[in-house]
């Protein structure tokens, strides 16, 4: 294993439970889908965070599974935010610190407003991003959530 990523280290701070896993990494393909495939597991279950400008909070974190759509309105919405739209992907290191296909709700340069899809509780274990392409992290999601400090809500549309 490499060098411990910033998420990582907040994980083992916070004494939560955690398993890392690798993958190869394709930088032709840094889809949710195409994670979920290469480390064996359910798109569903393999979460993406994505980072979100709104017009009462400059910057917004939504977390859903890798086969679903983020739904703008419905996002805007439970954020308290007029509309909102994804941030762009330029910007994405200088305000999170991180890089697509490596962006992982944990660990970003600020604690921004975070809002996980209300599904994933119903899930004993789901795959975030560990900070890094090419390491996933597989967590109960209440312990993220309450790391995240995020609200639960619906937020998706297939």
């Amino acid at each position: 294993m490499t060098h411990k990523t910033n998420a990582v280290r907040l994980l083992d701070t916070a004494k939560i439970t955690y398993e890392l896993k690798e993958y190869e990494v394709d930088e032709l393909d840094v889809s949710a889908g195409h994670v979920a495939a290469s480390l064996g597991i359910s798109a569903d279950t393999l979460y993406k965070t994505l980072v979100l400008k709104g017009t009462k909070d400059p910057y917004i974190v939504a977390v859903i599974p890798g086969n679903a759509q983020l739904d703008l309105k419905k996002m805007a919405k439970v954020s308290g935010n007029k509309h909102c739209e994804m941030l762009p992907m330029k910007d994405l290191l200088s305000i999170t610190g991180y890089i697509r296909g490596g962006c992982s709700p944990i660990g970003m340069k600020k604690l921004f407003p975070t809002f996980m899809e209300e599904a994933a509780q119903l899930e004993q274990q789901i795959s975030v991003s560990a900070g890094k392409r090419g390491l996933q992290m597989l967590l109960n999601p209440n312990d993220l959530a309450s790391l995240t400090r995020a609200t639960w809500s619906d937020i998706i549309s297939f």
